[in-house]
């Protein structure tokens, strides 16, 4: 499949993360797309995300008319059948819950409905690309081409080569992305976390730590690294932004199992924060550990 016989696409989730990705292969990229959710709600929801996201971006700056916001949101329609939805799709990106068993089965059914042609993504953040692929007949179509949030804005996206994905899908993910407007990276799925989470990953332990011992205050930390290290965002207020913590919890199975006992465990302060109800890190130290 080369990028100028693209034309339909799915996106298999509408959350953040497939809303986003859904309205960005509209508008940059002018492909047809389909959205799926398990249910009417969460698609609609999802649809209505993309209208409001470009009225209060884009139309209200003046940046897009009515009219070509109008036919953003038309290309884009909703579904609960990732089987009706993937017929005469090009392209597939999964962008579902971070679960390996999940992921597998919804690549299984792709296989099945999508036509021969279809390469098969996955938006994952450090999930095992080799391993999605296994639940298929294809192999050599499946990709990973991981967004990062916010996507209108994000310029990055990594390419993940599969053990079996073949150079032609590498190279028509790679042309996707950049005609949605963005730079690819191309890396290896042995690396858990891929490239920008990998590093990432370990910059938030080191932060985490020193709020544990107590060194600094979220603020003086995240500062200190900003201007040390010409950062838009500290570690700390980007996972408190995004949900990080919540996410860090709900992978430490998956981190574990790739990186071993010791380097994938999670931080007892994390740990902690999370089953006290706290999402946000800076809350948690004005509430909990900045106390005597």
């Amino acid at each position: 499949m080369k990028i100028g016989e693209m034309k339909k696409t799915t996106v298999i989730g509408a959350g953040t993360m497939g809303a986003q990705i859904a309205e960005v292969l509209s508008r940059m990229g002018g492909y047809e797309v389909n959205l799926v959710d398990i249910n009417d709600d969460l698609v609609k929801k999802g649809l209505q995300s993309i209208d409001a996201r470009l009225e209060r971006f884009f139309v209200s700056k003046g940046k897009l008319t009515p009219e070509e916001k109008k036919n953003i949101v038309n290309r884009i329609k909703g579904s609960t059948s990732i089987e009706e939805a993937s017929k005469g799709a090009d392209l597939v990106i999964e962008a579902a819950l971070e679960k390996m068993a999940l992921k597998k089965e919804i690549f299984k059914k792709l296989d099945e409905s999508a036509p021969a042609r279809a390469i098969l993504a996955s938006n994952t953040s450090y999930l095992n690309i080799s391993e999605m692929a296994s639940a298929t007949q294809r192999p050599e179509k499946v990709v990973g081409i991981h967004f990062f949030n916010p996507v209108a804005v994000m310029q990055l996206v990594e390419v993940v080569r599969g053990g079996r994905t073949s150079n032609e899908t590498i190279e028509t993910a790679c042309d996707v992305a950049k005609a949605l407007g963005k730079e690819p990276v191309v890396c290896r799925d042995i690396s858990y976390g891929f490239l920008a989470n990998r590093a990432y990953r370990a910059m938030v332990e080191e932060a985490t730590q020193m709020v544990w011992e107590r060194v600094a205050s979220p603020e003086e930390i995240d500062k200190a690294l900003k201007l040390g290290y010409n950062l838009p965002m500290g570690p700390l207020e980007l996972a408190d932004m995004v949900g990080g913590w919540a996410i860090r919890v709900s992978s430490e199975e998956d981190a574990m199992r790739e990186l071993g006992a010791e380097k994938g465990r999670l931080h007892p302060l994390t740990r902690a924060m999370v089953r006290a109800g706290y999402m946000k890190i800076y809350e948690y130290w004005k509430d909990v550990l900045s106390k005597p």
